[in-house]
C-alpha cells in the first residue's frame, strides 16, 4: 500500500502539473520581478518576498514550452528545494489534492514537451485526468542554473 501524499495542482497550458505540499513555502499573485543580466532567458530575475530576494523561474521556460501572457490567473510557487528558495511563474494554481504514492507511475520520455529527467512521474487521477509530478531536484538542477548561485550572495 503506497503512502497519501499532498500536492499542489497546477497548471501550464493544458497540462496539469503536481508538487509536494512540503516542498511549496507559499503562492504568491504575480508580483513586478527585477530582471538580472546574465542568466539563461527561463530566469525571470528577482522578487523581494516580504524581505527575502528570490530567484524566479518561467516554468514554461524552463521546459522549453512556448511562453504565454501573465493574466489573473498566473501565481509564483515558492518552493524550497537543494537548500535554496525559488519561485516558479505558473498559468494557475488551484487545487490541493491527495494521492497515493501508488498511482504514480515512471515517466515516459516527453510528456506534454517536457522531458522526463524533469519529471517524478505521471500520476492518473482518473480515465481523463493525468497529473505530472516534477521532480524539483532536476528542475532545480544547480549545473544548469549556475546563475541563481551569483543571488544568492
Amino acid at each position: 500500500m503506497g503512502e497519501e501524499l499532498k500536492v499542489i495542482v497546477f497548471k501550464l497550458g493544458h497540462e496539469e502539473y503536481g508538487i509536494d505540499v512540503d516542498k511549496v513555502q507559499t503562492i504568491e499573485r504575480m508580483m513586478p520581478i527585477t530582471r538580472v543580466p546574465k542568466t539563461f532567458s527561463f530566469v525571470k530575475g528577482v522578487i523581494n518576498l516580504r524581505g527575502v530576494v528570490i530567484p524566479v523561474i518561467d516554468l514554461r521556460g524552463r521546459f522549453g514550452l512556448p511562453e504565454a501572457e501573465y493574466t489573473d490567473q498566473t501565481r509564483i510557487i515558492i518552493v524550497a528545494a537543494n537548500e535554496m528558495e525559488v519561485g516558479f511563474i505558473v498559468d494557475s494554481a488551484n487545487d490541493v489534492i491527495d494521492l497515493n504514492t501508488d498511482s504514480i507511475d515512471t515517466p515516459p520520455d516527453v510528456v506534454g514537451g517536457v522531458k522526463a529527467k524533469y519529471l517524478q512521474g505521471v500520476a492518473r487521477l482518473s480515465d481523463e485526468r493525468l497529473l505530472v509530478m516534477l521532480n524539483l531536484s532536476e528542475v532545480l538542477n544547480r549545473s544548469e542554473i549556475i546563475q541563481l548561485e551569483s543571488l544568492e550572495g
